[in-house]
């Protein structure tokens, strides 16, 4: 099984990318999908988040616009909530890895936005870094709900800068020609490592 690294900062396409390899039959593991289970009522992390940032949760579970404005309010509140929600992740993503050898997966893939800032990247055998020029990454951004220029600074002040990932990259997807583009692109990286494993 050869275990790829998925990483990109916002805005990149690194979803629909993440999508894209599931398509073509990669099993992957979602960082944010598990985050989001371990926040939900009863979740895992509700209990210990509560007690750090306790205006964070609500109806019985963390709120992630409440606790973005805790996190704003004390920047160095981000090491405590890493260190209560890294560990609970990490037991998903092994349980992850343990399933997908079981069914005997050609390829796992690791969905992790903060790949190479949470010091991730020693367990996957290839770093696969989507990206798209920096325009239309704000663009595709700035359109959500909820954000504007100054919360999208912030998260980009926490992300390794674009070209810095993709110079530690061993395949790139780039996501700027739209979807169909980038599905080609993926089934070019896979061909890519079926064809040449000592890339991983």
């Amino acid at each position: 099984m050869i275990v790829i690294g998925l990483t990109g900062s916002i805005g990149m396409g690194k979803s629909t990318t993440a999508r894209l390899f599931a398509e073509e039959g990669a099993h992957v593991f979602d960082a944010d999908a598990a985050v989001a289970v371990l926040y939900a009522p009863g979740g895992a992390a509700v209990g210990p988040v509560g007690e750090a940032f306790p205006d964070a949760i609500h109806e019985g579970g963390v709120d992630r616009v409440r606790l973005s404005d805790a996190l704003r309010r004390d920047p160095k509140g981000f090491e405590r909530l890493e260190a209560i929600v890294h560990p609970l992740v990490g037991r998903a993503r092994d349980d992850f890895f343990a399933k997908a050898r079981d069914e005997g997966a050609e390829f796992a893939v690791l969905d992790v936005p903060l790949l190479f800032e949470a010091d991730l990247a020693h367990l996957v055998d290839v770093i696969a870094v989507v990206t798209a020029p920096e325009d239309i990454q704000r663009e595709r951004v700035l359109a959500r709900a909820n954000m504007d220029e100054a919360k999208l600074d912030a998260i980009l002040s926490r992300q390794m800068p674009d070209h810095e990932k993709r110079a530690r990259a061993h395949l790139i997807i780039d996501t700027s020609g739209g979807i169909e583009q980038a599905r080609e692109q993926v089934r070019l990286a896979l061909d890519t490592l079926r064809r040449d494993p000592g890339l991983a």
